[in-house]
């Protein structure tokens, strides 16, 4: 199968596991207004644009891989959606994001103040999902799934304040930044073992979901912190505002590639100086070695999922599909 057929064919698959939560997390936020326009006008922007699929598709397939029912896993998934939705909105805030891609962030469109109080809501909306999709559970699958969601979130916010925490370090290296990579991503890895709960897996099967679930979280970030480097408005952000790209960060080790970069991202950052810094990078042993190591995660995962019940060639796919494109 192609690059481009594997791409395409993962996209689907998130797509149609993780789209149903995505769209009950929508009609949840339209159920109670805000009765201010413009913060509700920020809720629905934002609610229009969340693409969300991954963290509710990660809840599906890990339930279907053991058997379970996946149709038993949207509320949850739903306010997985939110809870997720909420944190994304404080992390364009911590980070002074104006723009993700093409389109504008809640805090580059409706300001700081308004950015906050939509993430506000969306905990406290995300919190109420979350607790009429429990309450009808066993107690003891109810107490798992809460347990996994709280230590999620708060490895999540841990990382995030040690992100910012490092703004402007001089001396962050690439592995303390890859580490911090690693916790950011703890939402998808408790999104993958609520899904094994839901199916009745056993301990083991839900901790083999939950790592493949946590390494392809970081692969797909990984993936981000390269396409960051191609986008100059987002690299001259992180410059001046909080940590460069990981593969800057892990370049850095050579003293000399330091100093080219450095001076490079003191320019104007035109498409020729890009191209500088990235022929810097991408060329670096350092880069090198990442993906390597990426590679080798991809393979000890696809080993680890072969215990599962179901769904072996759709996960094999889904995590093949992470290197495409670096």
């Amino acid at each position: 199968m192609s690059e481009n057929t594997t791409i395409i064919k993962t996209s689907q698959i998130l797509y149609e596991k993780g789209q149903v939560a995505l769209d009950l997390a929508r009609q949840i936020m339209k159920k109670d207004e805000v009765h201010f326009i413009p913060l509700q006008d920020a809720l629905t922007y934002f609610m229009n644009y969340w693409q969300d699929v991954l963290h509710p598709a990660f809840v599906s397939l890990s339930c279907e891989a053991v058997g379970g029912n996946p149709s038993s896993t949207t509320q949850l998934s739903a306010a997985l959606v939110l809870l997720a939705g909420a944190a994304d909105i404080h992390d364009d805030i911590i980070d002074q994001s104006l723009t993700k891609g093409t389109k504008p962030t809640v805090f580059g469109k409706y300001g700081k103040d308004i950015a906050i109080l939509a993430g506000d809501i969306l905990i406290l909306k995300g919190m109420d999902t979350l607790y009429e999709a429990c309450e009808e559970l066993p107690k003891n699958k109810r107490q798992k799934i809460l347990k996994n969601i709280k230590q999620a979130f708060f490895e999540v916010t841990k990382a995030e304040a040690e992100e910012a925490s490092s703004r402007g370090k001089p001396d962050l290296t690439g592995q303390e930044y890859l580490e911090t990579i690693r916790h950011k991503v703890a939402a998808g890895e408790a999104s993958a073992r609520i899904g094994a709960i839901m199916g009745d897996a056993s301990e083991s099967e839900i901790e083999i979901l939950g790592h493949y679930a946590r390494t392809i979280g970081t692969l797909m970030r990984i993936r981000d912190e390269v396409v960051d480097i191609y986008e100059p408005e987002e690299l001259e952000n992180r410059f001046k505002q909080g940590c460069l790209p990981l593969p800057i960060l892990l370049a850095f080790k050579n003293e000399k590639t330091r100093e080219a970069i450095l001076e490079s991202l003191q320019k104007k950052l035109t498409e020729e100086v890009i191209d500088e810094i990235l022929d810097l990078v991408l060329d670096s042993k350092e880069f090198s070695a990442l993906k390597v190591n990426m590679k080798g995660l991809i393979e000890q995962e696809k080993q680890n999922i072969r215990v599962v019940k179901n769904m072996k060639e759709t996960l094999e796919l889904i995590i093949d599909s992470v290197m495409y494109g670096i």
